[in-house]
């Protein structure tokens, strides 16, 4: 398939810049082979008792940090993934004229060296720090937000899912903002079963398409953990033929990840999963996403799951109404095989 096949004319006004509050008041549009238009707060009435709601409990790090040159030029770092004890992939802006072994200064207990070049246009850097890095990285680092995000966020924490749990997060699972605690208890009471992974959203999950031929894309590698209860908790799904709804696209790429000959695997690893029509998705009954940017990469994974038309069709009717899009904007519930709901 071309990336044109998933374009669609956005209106910049539709682009959510601050998020809704309180977070479950955000619309949400429900796909069944129909559509309807509710709010968040009535996802309730769409789920039945035994099914499982699979949450990605990552959280976010301050993975934007700004330093200096010894020329005294600014420079902007963004962490993507931890190799070792000191080096961290990561984008450096701007990166085409920093040469190998040059030297970042964030503060006075933190610096880093440029030690490699990756193909992707990324860097390797091998970090100095005195004490722990972590807390150093809390006391110097920015929570990063999406660029199309212009406005500065008052809350950091509402780029937080209420369930995140291990930082290590690029970017927040958005489709998991809308929930509330008194949103999940309500679920919790009414018999469906809550049941978290893990995937460390990296920049793959982010980066334009730019080949024509979507087939040519090379996803990068994300980081996740399956626990053992939670493979149990999935294959009983499977056996009993409950449902299973990911909330998000980063639950859904690990759950087709850790698939194999019917059975959910207890694993941790890296996955480069690229999920696009005619990919037929094996794990779940529904998805609960947010409406993505054209060409990218979610709303090809949208596509294998409901079908490019019906994609189309939702998109058109989002506009239309007015819904706001991307990070900070509405949800949709989205039931792979047309279920009575």
């Amino acid at each position: 398939m071309n990336k044109s096949d998933f374009y669609y004319d956005l209106p910049e006004e539709l682009i959510a810049q601050t998020p809704v509050e309180p977070r479950d008041a955000s619309r949400m549009l429900v796909f069944d082979g129909n559509t309807e238009h509710k709010h968040f707060y009535d996802l309730p009435s769409y789920l039945r008792s035994g099914d499982v709601l699979v949450i990605n409990d990552t959280r976010v790090m301050p993975a934007r940090l700004f330093g200096y040159k010894p020329t005294g030029a600014k420079v902007e770092v963004l962490l993507i993934k931890r190799i070792d004890y000191t080096d961290w992939e990561a984008i450096v802006r701007p990166g085409n004229k920093l040469k190998l072994d040059t030297e970042i200064v964030f503060s006075e207990e933190l610096s880093a060296r440029i030690v490699e070049h990756l193909a992707d246009g990324g860097r390797v850097l091998r970090f100095k720090f005195k004490g722990v890095f972590e807390d150093i990285l809390n006391r110097v680092g920015i929570i990063p937000l999406p660029p199309y995000i212009k406005e500065k966020l008052k809350d950091t924490e509402r780029y937080q899912t209420v369930y995140n749990k291990i930082t290590g997060s690029a970017a927040a699972p958005t489709a998991g903002l809308h929930f509330t605690q008194n949103l999940l208890k309500r679920i919790k009471d009414m018999g469906v079963i809550i049941c978290p992974l893990l995937l460390h959203v990296g920049l793959s999950t982010f980066r334009p398409v730019k080949e024509e031929n979507i087939e040519e894309h090379k996803m990068h590698c994300e980081y996740y953990e399956v626990s053992e209860e939670a493979a149990e908790i999935l294959n009983c799904e499977k056996r009993e033929k409950r449902r299973i709804i990911a909330v998000g696209t980063t639950s859904l790429r690990t759950l087709e990840s850790v698939y194999r000959d019917g059975r959910f695997v207890a694993e941790k690893g890296e996955t480069d999963i690229f999920i696009y029509p005619p990919y037929k998705i094996k794990t779940i009954d529904a998805l609960i996403t947010n409406f993505h940017l054209p060409e990218s990469t979610l709303l090809m994974l949208v596509a294998a799951c409901i079908g490019l038309d019906n994609v189309k069709k939702i998109y058109k009717i989002a506009v239309e109404e007015r819904y706001r899009f991307f990070s900070f904007g509405d949800s949709s519930l989205l039931f792979l095989r047309g279920q009575n709901v």
